[in-house]
């Protein structure tokens, strides 16, 4: 098999130090697109056709890297195949990420990225024809942009429900003419906002500054931590109207099982992400603040919507969303109790058989005597 397989030996920690040492043998890049999947086999092939035909990037150099995270399907496979007949020009590369999550996958494209700016795709994110040269050229604008998002138009396979337009920015939608920058627009910590993670571009300087090695949110929060860092550090994070992607969503996820426990599970997940604002000192006089103001806004959304929330399933999906915030911070306190509890009763039964055995070894000496 020509499966090219790139830098398979390194780990990503191992070839960050290796870029900012400079001692990368490959020639450096002005941009890299990283295409993080799982089980992408059949999405795949979308997003590469669309970056087969990106335009104005003859004066780039620039390459594609597909993250497979632990996939069970054939993804690699399709990446194989389509190296058979790829580019020379705009090198496509494939890594495997055994360790599930988008926030490792991102790690793995940063430590492989041949430039200082990486494009995420999603899978299911097809660019527009001038995407790879309107983010680049954005990047030259605004050399303190430590990410930059652009517009994300959906593209539905099923037929929207009534009043879609309320939820549709939790489907990582955003659409305007106009580019901004989000430090100045949203400067409080209440009102902070971010764009969404797909089709971000970070620059690796700010990554490098700002992320940890693990992360501390779950699959929902994992962007808006990623953004927070590098808010935190000082860059600045922007939206660019140039950048332009289709989102593809499939019919199953406007479903109403789906939408239910994805609006619960976001909803769980945000108590998580807003104390990455606070200081410790400071969560303990926000958080009674932010449950006074959950509980009011559901007393007001069940006064509002009380006789179509049986009907109306938008309006079922944001009180199930409201209910998993307001729940949020006892569902962190418990998670965080268990934790530590395991972890005690794992100290605990360390230390009884450590005792056993120790008793053993001073019974098998006090025999040999």
């Amino acid at each position: 098999m020509n499966f090219q397989h790139y830098g398979a030996s390194l780990q990503p920690k191992e070839a960050v130090a290796s870029f900012a040492s400079g001692s990368n043998l490959e020639a450096r890049k002005d941009f890299t697109v990283a295409i993080c999947t799982y089980n992408g086999a059949k999405r795949l092939p979308n997003v590469l056709e669309q970056l087969r035909c990106q335009i104005d990037t003859d004066s780039l150099s620039w390459e594609i890297i597909v993250v497979d995270n632990n996939s069970s399907d054939n993804t690699a496979l399709v990446v194989q195949e389509y190296q058979a007949n790829w580019p020379s020009a705009y090198p496509l590369k494939y890594y495997f990420e055994p360790e599930q999550g988008l926030a490792f996958a991102r790690r793995c494209a940063i430590a492989k990225a041949q430039s200082s700016l990486i494009g995420f795709l999603d899978d299911d994110n097809v660019p527009a024809s001038n995407w790879v040269a309107a983010a680049y050229a954005f990047s030259q604008a605004h050399p303190k942009a430590g990410a930059y998002g652009g517009q994300i138009h959906g593209d539905f396979e099923g037929e929207l429900p009534e009043g879609f337009q309320r939820i549709a920015r939790f489907f990582a939608l955003i659409e305007g003419n106009t580019s901004y920058c989000y430090n100045h627009k949203y400067p409080s910590n209440f009102q902070r906002m971010f764009p969404p993670g797909a089709g971000i571009v970070i620059r690796k300087e700010a990554w490098l500054e700002s992320i940890r090695e693990r992360p501390v949110l779950c699959q929902f929060g994992e962007d808006i931590e990623m953004l927070s860092r590098i808010w935190q550090k000082g860059w600045e994070i922007w939206f660019n109207p140039d950048m332009q992607i289709r989102h593809e969503i499939p019919k199953s996820r406007l479903e109403k099982d789906y939408l239910m426990r994805f609006f619960w599970s976001h909803g769980l997940s945000r108590y998580q992400m807003r104390i990455l604002n606070y200081k410790p000192w400071q969560r303990f006089l926000t958080i009674p603040a932010h449950l006074a103001n959950d509980l009011r806004r559901i007393i007001l959304h069940i006064i509002k919507y009380r006789r179509v929330l049986k009907t109306d399933l938008i309006a079922a999906c944001e009180l199930q969303l409201l209910l998993g915030i307001f729940i949020s911070p006892f569902y962190h306190w418990q998670e965080l109790i268990v934790r530590n509890l395991t972890l005690q009763l794992e100290r605990l039964s360390f230390n009884k058989e450590a005792e056993a055995y120790n008793s053993w070894f001073v019974a098998q000496g006090s025999m040999n005597d």
